[in-house]
């Protein structure tokens, strides 16, 4: 990620300001649960006295629940900042010296047993949505005949049951009495079919209403003469079938119909992602780290920017095969965990880095996808779940838990910093001066940045034109915006996208790629090397 990260600035900002308002991807009018009770709970009361060394006087009382000391936020919620600031900078001073002190500080006044209410939230029946009548397998997700939506539920709570299931396809109302509940699919329009859905409980209330959106498309191919077949994709927070391509449900954009395009693949095996790409400046990494030997050639096969030449080039190819295939496992396993496309993670190590995780060529730039501090901000951000388990490795997690936005300046640069340098693969002590563990191990962290760059395209379509991206944008050019914005940053994509809509009312890579500015144009071509068919 080279270009343009220098202008998150503005564009973050109003993410920011709109992330609250993100609906989770199939799931709308989440009502807030209304099973709350109230129970009384015991608990020991600690009163602790704020006193002035001069005279003694009590200056403020402080409550507390627990043993030790009162933290410095209790002191000042109950005493005012000034005292609390006061009582912080106060020494310690001895009985003995007590004419002498100055300041102020804290005696235990009494401990007491206490009673208190606490309202307790219980949780809600949930819904689920599943096939019946075929088990579509990714990509294609082929039926031979049109199958049943199936809604199973869950009451959580002892002595009560889920009465009925009833909501709305294409806005035509459906209900079935008891738990479970089976909706017979029809085909729907090109960009799916609306199903809203929700229990009613024998508690008195309802589940959230979630939805699914449903696109069935029929084929004409089935292995019976004269039968037909269906394309069958479920996108929904409540699916339990198999993960949609990554993305798709951030989106809420459906996968190509059928097979996707090659660039959006991931083989069943590693060895159908494998190249054998005429990389030049891997191949001078390899030269200068002594892993080939280009010495009968003129100049050692090296050119004067570090790229090997045409003669280092061909003394490079047994190990330039192996090297850029080594990855390969490693990018589909990662693929098959997180969804996104195997082949798209190859093409964008293979611009990055050329499969070279080292840094040589930009001195800040890290691992395969070549990562900076400044582009750890997308998914510090956007991708909650790694924020909260990599957070608490480099800061406390009191700290964490004021959320990245949160934290002051100095703490998101260590966070910043400790996840670039967690993506480099530079080893002085390795025999090929690459850690290769850490670069497979990295596939994963890359999978992730791209992820949260996903949430941050769908915030910044979404504040372009109100509308969810899956709405107006199809999945490949989805991914082709993703990818921009990974490689130039939101500000350069945030307005070519307002751009475009401005000019067109259309998002299409035809219709945003002329809007890119001088700064950030480039990144045309590095989209379009990416995603071009082999």
């Amino acid at each position: 990620m080279r270009a343009a990260l220098h202008v998150l600035g503005a564009v973050i900002v109003l993410g920011v300001l709109f992330a609250a308002q993100a609906l989770k991807a199939g799931q709308v009018l989440a009502q807030e649960s209304a099973r709350k009770i109230t129970i009384v709970e015991p608990y020991t009361e600690y009163e602790w006295w704020l006193l002035g060394w001069s005279d003694s006087a009590v200056l403020c009382r402080i409550l507390i629940d627990h043993d030790g000391l009162p933290t410095l936020n209790e002191v000042a919620v109950d005493c005012g900042q000034e005292l609390a600031g006061k009582w912080q900078v106060t020494p310690p001073c001895t009985y003995e010296e007590a004419r002498l002190c100055r300041g102020v500080y804290l005696f235990h006044a009494s401990t007491a047993p206490k009673e208190r209410e606490v309202v307790v939230t219980l949780p809600s029946p949930v819904v689920w949505v599943n096939l019946e009548g075929c088990a579509p397998v990714p990509p294609t997700n082929f039926c031979a005949s049109l199958p049943s939506l199936v809604f199973t539920t869950e009451e959580p709570l002892p002595d009560y049951q889920i009465l009925s299931i009833q909501g709305t396809y294409d806005d035509e109302p459906f209900f079935c009495q008891g738990e479970t509940c089976q909706l017979p699919l029809r085909t729907s329009p090109p960009l799916g079919s609306t199903i809203q859905f929700w229990a009613n409980s024998s508690y008195g209330d309802a589940s959230p209403q979630y939805t699914a959106q449903v696109r069935v498309i029929e084929t004409g191919v089935t292995p019976e003469p004269g039968g037909e077949g269906f394309y069958v994709n479920v996108i929904s927070s409540q699916w339990l079938g198999d993960t949609l391509a990554s993305c798709a449900a951030i989106w809420e954009a459906f996968p190509p119909v059928g097979t996707p395009p090659a660039w959006l693949s991931t083989p069943d095996y590693f060895d159908l992602l494998a190249s054998e790409k005429p990389y030049y400046y891997l191949a001078g990494r390899l030269i200068v780290q002594g892993l080939v030997d280009a010495s009968d050639c003129p100049s050692g096969g090296m050119l004067p920017n570090g790229y090997a030449d045409a003669c280092g080039l061909d003394r490079s190819r047994p190990l330039l095969a192996e090297w850029q295939n080594q990855f390969d496992q490693r990018i589909i396993e990662v693929s098959q965990d997180t969804g996104v496309p195997a082949q798209l993670m190859k093409n964008l190590f293979a611009q990055e880095s050329q499969f070279w995780p080292g840094v040589f060529q930009f001195p800040f730039e890290f691992g395969l996808g070549q990562i900076t501090e400044q582009g750890a901000d997308p998914i510090l951000i956007w991708n909650q779940d790694f924020f909260n388990s990599f957070c608490p490795l480099v800061i406390s997690q009191e700290s964490c838990d004021k959320g990245y936005l949160g934290l002051n300046e100095r703490d998101r640069a260590l966070l910043r910093g400790a996840l670039a340098l967690q993506a480099s693969a530079d080893c002085k002590d390795c025999p090929t001066g690459i850690d290769l563990s850490n670069a497979n191990f990295t596939v994963s962290l890359f999978a992730n940045t791209l992820i949260a760059n996903c949430s941050q395209v769908a915030r910044t379509i979404y504040t372009a034109t109100n509308q969810m991206a899956g709405r107006l944008v199809t999945y490949e050019d989805l991914w082709r915006f993703t990818i921009a914005n990974y490689h130039a940053g939101p500000g350069c994509v945030s307005y070519a996208l307002h751009q475009a809509w401005d000019q067109s009312n259309s998002l299409t890579w035809e219709t945003v790629a002329p809007n890119f500015t001088e700064t950030c144009k480039g990144v045309v071509p590095y989209v379009d090397q990416i995603t071009k068919e082999p």
